[in-house]
């Protein structure tokens, strides 16, 4: 489980090893007035040299403009890194002080950050915590992104929580081959199995049962997450082309004996039971049949064949049942983006759509651990700069070209609601949710300090937002984009972790026609002299020039990520 601190203001006795908890705080004696303050301190992943911790500081005393948290080690602890405050540390004395983008704390508000560490000998949880020189209560985390508390099904609640995830060394040696990749060649990143020959390994490359071997050397004594992208649907991707599979509309049958049924067996190999295997099963596919069939005008003939014959649906079911069967494996259904599902007209008929798909095949509710959003896609964590209930002169961001009417701005926004929605629907109350933050921190140069001007709703929205594609439905190989939150666990309410499901680096598709034994189309989404099309608003592509084969390694991208990441590397 995760290391979390539950003292409140003494040093309490703290459990040893290298996975513990402090003993339950006691509540006040009547009378005795409530701390102005709580933090929770959640040491997230650890290993022999070092560790990975969450804090979350909730203000219950009066607004403030800027804060800091301060607290001490008792061992050798030094952190090396962090996201979300500006952390500093004399001797055992750590002060994490606010960013210029979140100084701003509310009476009953909370804000979260997060730091890597390095240790040696025994990792103590700190005992006291101030806010502003303010001795804090301790909270025991109870009501964070997720757990490792089981379910009936021997599962834990949050995967991600207390465990490494699995480093793609094939992925790892292309980033440390570029220039400055080092810096972040060690991260975690999602093994895509996009056609059948990816289970065995394409062109020498490694197959599914070698990364799991992979997986397991990394694990050591540690628990060891392995994210999967399970991704081959018949008639894939039917709005696009950069990305269509291998599988023809009707092959329904293939995609379950030669694709599902061998992932499967693999996974369900006892030598692997060992691993937690996060799977995230086909993206794009079910908010295509809510966004682009029928009478809209994003329509294409392809998604409505795949709406007509119920292989989506179908597959779907499929692969959550057969996978969902595997004690140590844990589903997340693809959910699209704020910039797609965030509509009226597409939130709650998502959300059903997901159920018909979850309880169809043999599969159920219970199969689905999870959702993912923002896979492989570039829309913003966070908006901080203006939120959906602003308005200028009279008129709503929801009235901005940007926003257009949708009830999101972000992608935490939107996750944490759209999670409400599906568990109204009838999915299970516990299910968390990953958000893809591989390609959407939008620093750089480009990015906003503050708000845009209050000229009107269109120069507030677009002088403010850190997203800054040319249009929300722009999706491949986006000019200016940066690396965003490093992967990590429960970082927010309902949010199992942060992850970078889609490897860095890795093309979206190509910026002109090849010639290709992959099934991959040419889409003008990915040409960067494209001026677009209804999904898109008819806006120019946004994309970069000479990008190879979707799944390939485009460097210029990967340094454009690198050049732009925020938090900055």
């Amino acid at each position: 489980m995760s290391r979390t601190r539950t003292a409140i203001l003494a040093a309490l006795a703290l459990v040893a090893g290298a996975c513990g908890t402090a003993v339950a705080a006691v509540a006040p004696e009547p009378g005795i007035a409530a701390v102005p303050c709580t933090v929770d301190y959640k040491v997230q992943n650890q290993w022999d040299t070092g560790f990975t911790t969450a804090v979350t500081v909730t203000n219950n005393g009066a607004a403030k403009s800027s804060w800091a948290v301060k607290w001490s080690y008792a061992g050798n602890q030094k952190v090396t890194s962090g996201w979300n405050a500006r952390i500093s540390q004399s001797g055992a004395a750590v002060t994490a002080a606010n960013e210029s983008y979140n100084g701003s704390l509310a009476s009953g508000g909370s804000v979260s950050f997060g730091f890597n560490a390095s240790y040696s000998g025994t990792n103590a949880l700190p005992t006291t915590f101030t806010l502003d020189g303010v001795t804090c209560n301790v909270d025991d985390g109870s009501g964070g992104g997720g757990g490792t508390d089981p379910d009936p099904s021997g599962k834990v609640d949050n995967p991600y929580a207390g465990a490494k995830v699995y480093v793609n060394p094939e992925w790892s040696a292309k980033a440390a081959a570029e220039t400055g990749g080092s810096r972040i060649s060690s991260q975690p990143t999602g093994v895509w199995l996009d056609r059948i020959a990816a289970i065995n390994g394409v062109n020498g490359g490694m197959g599914l049962r070698a990364h799991l071997d992979a997986a397991l050397a990394q694990k050591g004594s540690s628990e060891e997450v392995v994210q999967l992208v399970v991704y081959d649907l018949p008639g894939r991707d039917c709005a696009a082309l950069a990305s269509n599979g291998e599988l023809g509309p009707t092959e329904i049958d293939k995609y379950k004996t030669q694709f599902i049924d061998p992932i499967a067996a693999i996974l369900a190999d006892s030598k692997y039971a060992s691993l937690r295997i996060v799977t995230t099963i086909e993206i794009d596919s079910l908010p295509n049949l809510v966004t682009n069939t029928g009478s809209r005008a994003t329509a294409t003939p392809a998604c409505d064949t795949m709406l007509a014959n119920g292989n989506y649906v179908k597959g779907v079911g499929y692969a959550l049942n057969k996978l969902g069967a595997i004690p140590n494996v844990y589903n997340y259904l693809d959910a699209g983006h704020h910039g797609w599902i965030g509509w009226d007209d597409n939130f709650a008929p998502s959300a059903t759509l997901f159920k018909q798909a979850a309880t169809s095949e043999g599969a159920t509710v219970d199969d689905v651990h999870g959702f993912i959003t923002n896979t492989a896609n570039y829309s913003a964590l966070k908006e901080n700069n203006f939120t959906i209930n602003d308005s200028v002169n009279g008129t709503s961001v929801r009235q901005s070209k940007w926003v257009d009417w949708n009830r999101y701005v972000d992608e935490l926004s939107f996750a944490q609601a759209f999670r409400a929605q599906l568990v109204s629907v009838g999915f299970n109350s516990g299910i968390g949710m990953l958000i893809d933050t591989s390609r959407n921190g939008w620093g750089g140069t480009a990015r906003p300090t503050g708000p845009g001007a209050t000229t009107s709703v269109d120069t507030y929205v677009n002088g403010g937002r850190y997203d800054r594609r040319i249009h929300v439905g722009n999706w491949c190989n986006q000019s200016g984009a940066g690396l965003g939150e490093r992967p990590q666990a429960a970082p927010a309410t309902g949010i199992d972790a942060y992850v970078w499901m889609k490897p860095p680096g890795e093309s979206d598709g190509s910026s002109s026609a090849i010639a290709n034994d992959e099934g991959k189309g040419f889409d003008r989404m990915c040409d960067p002299t494209y001026t677009g099309n209804a999904r898109n608003g008819n806006s120019m592509s946004g994309a970069l020039p000479n990008a190879p084969l979707s799944g390939h390694w485009f460097s210029a991208q990967f340094q454009e990520l690198m050049k732009n990441a925020y938090p900055a590397l």
